[in-house]
């Protein structure tokens, strides 16, 4: 497979379906790429973002090896190339405080936001190194910066992906850059269980006094996966309208 010219290139998204993930979907898709986006379960959701993008729809459970790889032969054989974007952006909440957190709980939250973006970083690597030029894009949480009561799973991994991309970032330039967006809290359908008092509660931890929007986080993402972007990576780009500003 061989790598396209510098304006349209081969872009993966992984959670794509919906909210923050289809917002970056449609950013990419906007800024003239040929996006595919992974889902796990909702068909129905992923049906519209690809009818509203153009969007490849794939069903794919990113946890595993054996999928993951299934899911970049069948993006490259669609397209004829590669991927060159890889943003992801596939998340699991799995909330109890620690003392009635199960060990259950505990690894389905690891598996979906440390180890999916590890397994789709590295299937990625290898054709980016080939095509010398990358962009990986993962999508981290306020919570893995502050810690969140009754999320140490989701929040011990987001912190980790701060680990996991700077780490990517020393082992694969020079050609690709490894970037982390930290949303605060964004109106999406992750977060519509909170109460009001909680959602007050949250925006009073927020400078700018609200919750942020999906593309305000969508257009952050596509940034960093443009040509304009060659002299960024091992970034940490918080987009948490002042949430974690000072750390």
């Amino acid at each position: 497979m061989t790598g396209r010219g510098s304006g349209s290139r081969i872009a993966l998204v992984t959670g794509g379906s919906r909210g923050i993930g289809a917002g970056i979907a449609a950013a990419l898709a906007q800024a003239g790429h040929q996006v595919a986006i992974a889902y796990r379960q909702d068909r129905a959701s992923a049906a519209e973002t690809a009818a509203g993008t153009g969007a490849l729809p794939v069903r794919a459970d990113v946890t595993d090896p054996v999928q993951v790889d299934t899911l970049f032969n069948e993006v490259g054989e669609h397209f004829g190339s590669d991927v060159q974007i890889l943003v992801n952006c596939a998340g699991l909440l799995s909330d109890a405080l620690v003392g009635e957190m199960t060990t259950a709980q505990w690894h389905a939250a690891l598996e979906v936001n440390l180890t999916a973006p590890f397994l789709c970083a590295s299937r990625a690597a290898a054709g980016m190194a080939t095509g010398r030029w990358g962009r990986i894009v993962t999508i981290g949480s306020a919570a893995g910066v502050l810690g969140s009561a009754g999320q140490a799973n989701y929040a011990a991994a987001k912190s980790g992906l701060i680990g996991l991309t700077r780490s990517l970032a020393r082992e694969l330039g020079p050609h690709t850059t490894c970037n982390l967006v930290v949303p605060g809290p964004v109106d999406t359908a992750m977060i519509s269980h909170l109460t009001d008092k909680r959602r007050r509660q949250l925006a009073d931890m927020i400078p700018l006094k609200r919750f942020g929007t999906v593309t305000e986080v969508a257009c952050a993402a596509a940034f960093l996966c443009s040509e304009e972007a060659g002299f960024i990576t091992g970034a940490i780009l918080p987009v948490d309208g002042g949430m974690t500003m000072g750390h």
